[in-house]
């Protein structure tokens, strides 16, 4: 009996045991589902720590296109200021996103912090985070130090990125890249850094001194870009340069400008001011061409060859008339004397406002066909694309520095040049901010560029030469009158003047030990 009842007693507790933790369990259940619906910040807690370092690792992983295109170092560099907040420069980006990680380390050490969708981490949770980001970090410094070394190499395998060590560098403030087309024109008694006296190599039409021009503060401006210096021209050192090589300017009359300008900027190292006529025949000799002089002292050449649109100027046969036409498809005939050049500087543009091309009728051939009508934007981008394809088959990046400077703004007002249009009463430059908007041609060179595997650097003076209405010869050029009308000059530049800066910025390029194979 006793044994009886002490078995029928165990199956009541036992009850009693599984109904006290089932209803435990089954409040716990409900308790939890009270606490989450009352508190919306617990349930973004995980889900924003979720998304917070999938936003990171997809931002960062994130790789650029490298192929075909040549990177700026200052675009490439000015990503990493953006991921401090800084305002991204266009062009390839490394880093986007909101997440920074000087917020996050700085505030490691609070209960909680607010990130990009305002939700709050706990401390466990963001130290977690925290480490995650700090390796990224020490990924995106690797990645600062690569862009810092003397010769950096990008993914292409084309060497683009290098520190500049000379004691002319340019120096860069705040830590930021500079952009050398932003700034202002300031005066300097120090320019010109030659005379139309001192330099025997100036046309006539870029002669405004000689010509009657009789103010001559035009000739003191120097250009100063906001953010940093550039160096002076240094005569003696591009001379150094270029020593034993060929520096080959091909193009139009723009070109002859600033090819004259560097003739006489390296004139005044080797040829005393005071006997210039009798010295310069020993220090600076006639080659074969039109266009081509020796420095004897440094074995080089310092040439120019002709050509206004770089491809074919030809001529075809339509009806029974032959007319003037401008092969596209086929590269400048005189193209076999650029080759073997060490620097080229090229340049078209200027013909492209002619009446015949901006119209487009008839004008423009490929192959056997001669176009009634095509427009002249679709026309000059298939002539670049002619080049590009010569540069890329025929020049050897090894050999060859290749520019490509951008189009010099003419300053017209009242008519074109032709029909009474003058510049006459600019006296100074004009230094107020201004958007007069980005040359088409500009941005159309700019994308060929990108798209060759040739270096190509874009020597941008488009800008800083827009500030200068007061730099053309204007009344002061070539002696031509035409009819009652004096043909003002308001396309091409007085020497000395603004084309001795398009060769300061060709000079930094040249002396500084960057590879600048990108768009300037």
């Amino acid at each position: 009996m006793e044994k009886q009842k002490s078995f029928s007693i165990k199956p009541i507790r036992f009850l009693a045991f599984s109904f006290t933790v089932s209803f435990s369990i089954i409040f716990l259940i409900f308790f939890s589902i009270w606490v989450i619906k009352s508190s919306p910040s617990f349930q973004q807690e995980i889900p924003a720590t979720v998304q917070v370092l999938a936003e990171f690792n997809s931002n960062y992983s994130a790789e650029p296109s490298f192929a075909g295109t040549h990177l700026r170092r200052d675009e490439f560099a000015a990503d990493f200021a953006s991921f401090e907040g800084a305002q991204k420069r266009r062009g390839n980006g490394i880093l986007s996103g909101n997440l920074s990680y000087t917020s996050f380390s700085a505030n490691l050490s609070s209960d909680s912090v607010n990130v990009a969708n305002k939700s709050r981490l706990s401390v466990d949770e963001f130290k977690e985070l925290g480490h995650v980001i700090s390796s990224k970090s020490e990924e995106i410094q690797d990645l600062k130090e690569e862009i810092a070394r003397d010769d950096g190499v990008l993914s292409n395998g084309q060497e683009h990125i290098s520190k500049d060590s000379s004691k002319n560098r340019m120096e860069e403030k705040n830590g930021g890249v500079c952009d050398i087309t932003k700034g202002r024109w300031v005066f300097d008694e120090s320019y010109p850094l030659y005379t139309n006296i001192s330099c025997p190599f100036i046309d006539e039409g870029f002669n405004c001194l000689a010509n009657g021009r009789l103010d001559k503060d035009y000739l003191k401006w120097r250009w100063q870009p906001l953010d940093c210096d550039i160096p002076r021209f240094n005569a003696t050192k591009m001379l150094e340069l270029i020593r034993g090589k060929r520096l080959v300017f091909v193009g139009d009359s723009l070109n002859r400008n600033q090819w004259e300008s560097m003739l006489c900027l390296l004139m005044g190292a080797v040829v005393d001011p005071k006997k210039v006529y009798e010295a310069r025949r020993r220090k600076i000799t006639k080659e074969k061409g039109n266009y081509s002089f020796k420095f004897v002292d440094y074995q080089c050449t310092v040439e120019y060859y002709v050509t206004h649109f770089l491809v074919h100027e030809s001529k075809a046969r339509i009806g029974k008339k032959r007319v003037q036409t401008l092969r596209i498809d086929t590269i400048d005939k005189g193209s076999s004397r650029w080759r073997g050049a060490d620097i080229l500087v090229f340049n078209t543009a200027h013909w492209w406002t002619h009446h015949k091309t901006k119209a487009g009728i008839n004008y423009y051939q490929e192959r056997d066909q001669v176009y009634p009508r095509l427009d002249a934007s679709t026309a000059f981008q298939r002539a670049l694309t002619t080049w590009s394809s010569w540069v890329d088959k025929y020049i050897n990046p090894r050999k060859t520095k290749v520019f490509f400077r951008s189009s010099a703004p003419s300053h017209f007002s009242g008519g074109l040049w032709n029909t009474g249009g003058h510049c006459k009463e600019a006296f100074r430059p004009i230094n107020e901010t201004f958007d007069t908007g980005y040359p088409e041609k500009n941005v159309i060179l700019e994308e060929i560029i990108r798209q060759m595997k040739t270096p190509v650097t874009f020597l941008n003076i488009t800008r800083i030469s827009d500030y200068r209405l007061d730099g053309h010869p204007s009344v002061y050029g070539r002696k031509t009158e035409k009819g009652k009308i004096r043909v003002q000059d308001c396309s091409h530049w007085c020497l000395p003047g603004v084309p001795d800066t398009w060769n300061q910025l060709l000079y930094y390029y040249l002396q500084s030990k960057r590879k600048h194979s990108f768009v300037m």
